[in-house]
């Protein structure tokens, strides 16, 4: 007999929020695992693919419909025991935003990642691995822009780095390299002085998808 398994999607959606990466999170209000904090995520429907799937929770579980989420797929998880109810499958979800408002969802909220010590299910699992692939993307891809508003500036990027990846960076450095890989930045023509100081210019994510060359957590 053909073992009947369900399927979730579940989501990891990351962003700056209050100087802190933060995840978006729900406060469970049933058994198993009341009152802890979960994913975002619901099972797929018979007439769906993954993608759309995840483009529905995001929407109606989030609460987040029309929002500028970067989503990719991040990985399966099946191992027997991760739900104690029943045998379920999770095909885990990474979104990437910038720092967008509150959910409207009762009990969804944005929460640093650092405060999420525990979680219902593998949800802390799914959540880290979700940290790690987004600190990961940062070093090959242009997917840094995706944490900052339509036009920032070197130094709002640099604090998107240094907040994704939990360290400091040197100033100097960090704009050489940003503003010398290629189509990885656009100058707007504009500036602002928002941040004190000199006028600093205004920029937004250009055209390339990859970082060449890469800009790697090793080095300054």
């Amino acid at each position: 007999m053909v073992p009947n398994v369900p399927v979730s999607v579940d989501l990891v959606v990351l962003t700056v929020r209050n100087q802190a990466l933060s995840a978006l999170v729900w406060r469970r209000d049933n058994p198993p695992f009341l009152r802890r904090w979960s994913l975002p995520g619901g099972f797929i429907q018979l007439d769906e693919d993954l993608p759309a799937a995840a483009h529905r929770i995001l929407a109606e579980r989030a609460g987040l419909p029309g929002a500028p989420v970067h989503l990719e797929q991040l990985q399966t998880y099946g191992y027997p025991d991760r739900d104690p109810r029943q045998r379920v499958l999770s095909v885990a979800y990474l979104g990437l935003a910038p720092d967008l408002p509150a959910s409207e969802k009762a009990h969804m909220s944005w929460q640093p990642i650092d405060a999420l010590n525990v979680m219902a299910f593998d949800h802390r699992r799914i959540m880290f691995d979700g940290v790690e692939r987004a600190r990961g993307k940062l070093e090959y891809t242009s997917l840094g822009a995706a944490f900052c508003p339509p036009e920032f500036t070197v130094a709002d990027l640099r604090r998107v780095y240094e907040i994704v990846w939990g360290r400091p960076l040197d100033p100097r450095n960090f704009h050489r390299k940003v503003t010398k890989a290629e189509g990885f930045l656009v100058e707007t023509g504009a500036t602002t002085t928002r941040d004190g100081g000199r006028p600093a210019k205004l920029y937004r994510r250009g055209p390339a998808e990859l970082l060449h060359p890469p800009m790697l957590r090793l080095r300054d």
